[in-house]
């Protein structure tokens, strides 16, 4: 979220980022009313406390009646202040996080720079199949099954692509230990108060699951119950920064996305993902941004698959995010890449919602942490671009050196 005070004391600076992003509807113009008449409300309940409190002290039965009527006034104003606040607040929940200055302006994808590349795209000297026509061929992905029982977008892994998503967890986190992330192994479901402190609500109300009868939502993301582990914390500056790797499922209802992706493992309802969330000082946010972003790089070396990283526009960045990097990996079967891990740095937007502080030495004053988070990676983004980028002519999938240990040995999908 916003701050108030910076928003108040920067107007212009703070509404020409905002500008940025591209949306015209994003119009901070009213911030100014409402903040106005908040403040004073705020400045007349203070001045009749103060009344309150010196005629308290002066005593005598002959102004019991007056205060009486000047504590009643108080709580009437009280209660209106906490309306305005509330109005405030609501108000500046809905807009996003201001771009970075480096952040490049656009409308859309094609308008992100291109950072660096790995490896040249895949060419073959066969035709390549799509992964879920590989994976059918194989009798190890079934999406018709999984529509029966429970509906599209949902798919049965079986046999070998069961192993290699197991597989493929346990390298990430693996690896990802070895960079410095301490795992966790987080609950899949959260309250609203999470989804609010990282930005999905309210926001993205209509891309979440929510549980009938319950203020519980399924999670799109593991950053959302990792983050909220240190919710209304103030911690302390020398275990800055801290680094969390996280497995779950996650669950997104991917509103509006009918007909993009929908075959095969790229667009589901439900995946798997391994997380890896920050927490730092705002002096070194952006080098732990570099660092973070390059542990998810790591995962795809290693796995020798071809992918690029791109520097998202202000048209195409996240809600909350300040600066984003993109990872996407090449997919034979798109003659494209396609994003396989989304690296942010949310500066202090989220820990703001989530009201994370630290302090930056003893008897220091609280500061609002920066938030950072990346996928390491998205598993069946991760098992598609394996399969099509290792198939072989006879449709079989070699397995990659570096999972091999992983899926005990084996080397080679077969049918």
């Amino acid at each position: 979220m916003l701050d108030a005070r910076i928003l108040r004391n920067n107007f212009e600076s703070l509404q020409a980022g905002m500008a940025r992003r591209g949306n015209p509807d994003l119009d901070l113009s009213p911030f100014l009313e409402m903040d106005a008449k908040r403040r004073a409300l705020q400045a007349e309940v203070d001045g009749l406390r103060a009344q309150l409190n010196a005629g308290s002290k002066a005593g005598g039965a002959a102004n019991r009646e007056e205060l009486k009527a000047l504590s009643g006034k108080i709580k009437e104003l009280e209660a209106e202040l906490k309306t305005s606040e509330e109005e405030q607040d609501t108000f500046l929940m809905r807009f996003p996080n201001i771009p970075h200055a480096s952040v490049s302006e656009g409308k859309d994808a094609d308008d992100n720079v291109e950072v660096r590349v790995h490896l040249t795209p895949t060419k073959f000297d066969f035709e390549p199949k799509p992964h879920w026509d590989l994976g059918r061929d194989l009798g190890i992905l079934d999406n018709e099954t999984a529509g029966s029982t429970t509906g599209s977008r949902f798919m049965f892994l079986i046999g070998a692509a069961a192993k290699m998503e197991r597989a493929l967890i346990n390298f990430m986190l693996d690896t990802n230990e070895k960079s410095g992330y301490t795992e966790v192994f987080p609950p899949f479901i959260a309250h609203e108060h999470s989804m609010v402190g990282t930005g999905q609500l309210p926001k993205f109300k209509e891309d979440m699951f929510k549980l009938e009868g319950w203020d519980y939502y399924l999670i799109p993301t593991a950053e959302v119950t990792v983050t909220n582990m240190h919710r209304e914390q103030i911690l302390d500056g020398d275990m800055l920064p801290i680094s969390y790797t996280a497995f779950s499922a996650c669950f997104r209802a991917e509103a509006g996305a009918a007909g993009r992706d929908n075959r095969g493992l790229i667009r589901q309802h439900q995946f798997n993902k391994v997380e890896l969330v920050k927490f730092t000082r705002p002096e070194d946010s952006y080098a732990e941004l570099e660092r973070l972003t390059s542990h998810a790089e790591e995962i795809l070396k290693l796995l020798e698959l071809p992918y690029r990283v791109v520097k998202l526009c202000t048209g195409d960045m996240g809600f909350a995010s300040a600066m984003t990097y993109d990872i996407e990996v090449w997919m034979p079967s798109y003659e494209r890449y396609v994003e396989i891990s989304s690296c942010s740095n949310f500066e202090d937007f989220q820990a703001r919602r989530a009201n994370i502080r630290y302090k930056a030495e003893k008897g220091a004053k609280p500061a609002f942490v920066h938030t950072l988070n990346g996928s390491g990676l998205a598993v069946g983004r991760t098992m598609a671009a394996i399969m099509e980028n290792y198939q072989n002519a006879d449709g079989t999938i070699t397995i990659p050196k570096a999972l091999v240990p992983y899926m005990n040995g084996v080397e080679k999908i077969v049918p």
